[in-house]
Parts: structure tokens; C-alpha cells; sequence
């Protein structure tokens, strides 16, 4: 059985690293979504949609190979997870999120997802961020939960397409686009499914919302004591121990 990772925004796989390092397992495809440090195709356009049609693609290819995937998905990772096993099922053993609360219709947006949302207003954000030097990015990186070796490589990854890529996709999600897909959930608690918890990540507004769809779906909790967006990081034996323990109750 093999494990897919898919990483958030404006991420690479390695927030995974410490992570995977702790499982230890071999059967692990750790994906890289376009854009974010490598070239996406020609004529892509960045939006939920299409990340989500070439999720699906990737996935096809590795059950091809070795049958139905253990999804794991962080941030927009998450939330393409989500949409995955809503629409294809049949790719999927069991899958996992931290971002369930997305698709509760009670969300809302945060700060900087509402710039990046914003014409003009998140073309300005990326500008300036190049301008930065390095040294203030790893250090407002660090004061958010994400060290600074992590933060060194994420920022080595960043730039123009980058950022393309991320107000493209944060635009095609602006409300009430999210709330079309969590009215469209359907087949999602078809498959073995994991809620994943950090109390303190101040990106998902309330952990209310998340646990109210992972109600309806039928989710399993898995709560990664004391930490906030980046658990992986911040915890990796708590986020592994939560993992192999939802897996282990498969059978």
C-alpha cells in the first residue's frame, strides 16, 4: 500500500522530510505540485480545478502500479485531498487532511489569503516579498512555526511562477467557490477518512468547523497536541504516531 503526500502553499515536499523520516516507511510518493519549485505544464492556469485534475492524473498513475493510495494532504495539499475523494474514490484506501474546515460553508478566508485574492493588492504582496532579504523571510518563517533550514529551501524555491501560481489558485477558491465544494463532498466518507488537528493554527479559523465536516463524513480525529499550520514540522512524532496509528486501524 502505498502513502502519497501532497504539500500546501507556498510550500515544497520538503515540509514533509521530518515527517517521513519518522514513519520510516518505504512506500511513499511525496508529490510536487506544479509551479511550487518546479515548471508547470505549458498552459496551465493554476486553479483548484486544475491541480485537482492533475492530482487525480498522479494518482491514477502510482494505483496503476500498486492499487488504491493512503492520501495525506496539508494546507491546499489538504484541500485537494479532500476534493480528490469526493470525486474519485476509487483512487483511494483511505485519505487524511488538516484542512477540513474549508469546506464547512461557515468559512471564511484568512488575511493573507484575502490580499492574495485581491487584484493588484496580491501582485504588490509578491513584489515586495522579492525585495525582502533572505534573512527576514527565514526569520518571519521561523516566528510562524517553520525553521529556518525548512525556510532557507522554501525560499530558494520561491519566485515569479510561484506566485502566479498562488494567486491564480487562491482566486478561483475566493468564496463562494469553497462552499460550492463542500456542498459537494458526496462520496468523500466513502473511504476511510482522517481529520487531522493542530489547535493552534490560526489559518483555518476554528477547529469547530473542521470537526463539523469530519461529522458529516464519518472522520476519524487525530489531534497533534500544542501545534499550530505546520505540525509536521513542529512535531514530527506526534504527526507520524497520529498517521500510523489511523492506518494500523484499517487493518
Amino acid at each position: 500500500m502505498t502513502a502519497v503526500f501532497v504539500h500546501g502553499v507556498p510550500e515544497t515536499p520538503v515540509i514533509w522530510d521530518p515527517l517521513l523520516a519518522e514513519l520510516g516507511r518505504k512506500d511513499i510518493v511525496n508529490l510536487q505540485l506544479p509551479g511550487f519549485g518546479v515548471d508547470a505544464p505549458v498552459g496551465f492556469g493554476a486553479t483548484k480545478e486544475e491541480y485537482t485534475d492533475w492530482l487525480v492524473h498522479e494518482l491514477e498513475t502510482v494505483v496503476a502500479a500498486a492499487g488504491p493510495v493512503d492520501l495525506v494532504g496539508h494546507d491546499w495539499g489538504g484541500g485537494f485531498v479532500v476534493r480528490v475523494a469526493s470525486i474519485r474514490p476509487d483512487l483511494l484506501r483511505s485519505w487524511a487532511s488538516d484542512v477540513l474546515g474549508l469546506f464547512n460553508p461557515a468559512y471564511v478566508w484568512h488575511d493573507l489569503a484575502q490580499i492574495w485574492q485581491t487584484p493588484e493588492a496580491g501582485e504588490q504582496f509578491f513584489e515586495q516579498s522579492a525585495t525582502t532579504p533572505a534573512a527576514d523571510q527565514v526569520a518571519l518563517y521561523e516566528s510562524i512555526g517553520i525553521p529556518a533550514t525548512t525556510g532557507e529551501m522554501l525560499i530558494a524555491a520561491a519566485g515569479p511562477e510561484m506566485a502566479r501560481c498562488i494567486l491564480a489558485l487562491y482566486r478561483s477558491a475566493a468564496q463562494p467557490e469553497m462552499a460550492k465544494w463542500g456542498a459537494e463532498l458526496g462520496q468523500a466518507g466513502a473511504r476511510p477518512c482522517l481529520a487531522i488537528v493542530a489547535p493552534n493554527d490560526p489559518f483555518v479559523n476554528s477547529n469547530d468547523l473542521a470537526l463539523s465536516v469530519a461529522a458529516d463524513l464519518g472522520a476519524k480525529i487525530g489531534e497533534v497536541p500544542g501545534q499550530g499550520h505546520w505540525w509536521m514540522l513542529g512535531d514530527p512524532i506526534a504527526g507520524a504516531r497520529v498517521l500510523t496509528e489511523f492506518w494500523t486501524s484499517l487493518g
